[in-house]
């Protein structure tokens, strides 16, 4: 396998294996508080499922970078080339990830909140939601080194 190509695939690996890495470790915290809560109040399933499912988004942002990078992959006919989409992985990979765990952290306090107060699903959302700003700008700064190959 030509280098440019090898460099191209890690890039799609960096990009979909650490953000989805990130969230499955989120949605494993939240689902873990989740789960106690539901187990004092069975109606809240739904508030906590809703706020766990935020968690996702990282990991789908990753997987996004990664199918775009492995859709240019093949047309690769050089080592620079591979190396610029190695890089567009980067942002999103690394950024994807440590905003996924921070997440995880936010949306376990959040379902705590919910389970106290159970009408602060709206707040709770909002302090999750902070943290993936970051998530989007790694996206964007991906998604703009991607364009530039």
């Amino acid at each position: 396998m030509e280098l440019g190509i090898a460099l191209a695939l890690f890039g799609a690996v960096i990009a979909a294996g650490l953000s989805g890495a990130g969230s499955a470790v989120a949605l494993g915290m939240a689902g873990q508080a989740a789960a106690a809560v539901v187990a004092e109040d069975p109606k809240k399933f739904g508030q906590t499922l809703v706020l766990q499912a935020v968690g996702t988004t990282n990991g789908i942002y990753g997987l996004l970078m990664g199918f775009l990078i492995l859709n240019k992959a093949m047309e690769v006919t050089d080592w620079q080339t591979g190396l610029f989409l190695l890089g567009a992985g980067i942002p999103i990979g690394v950024v994807g990830y440590i905003a996924a765990v921070a997440q995880g952290k936010t949306m376990v306090t959040g379902i705590i909140l919910i389970g106290k107060k159970s009408g602060e699903l709206a707040k709770a959302l909002i302090y999750a939601a902070m943290v993936e700003t970051f998530a989007v700008f790694a996206l964007l700064i991906s998604f703009l080194m991607y364009n530039m190959v």
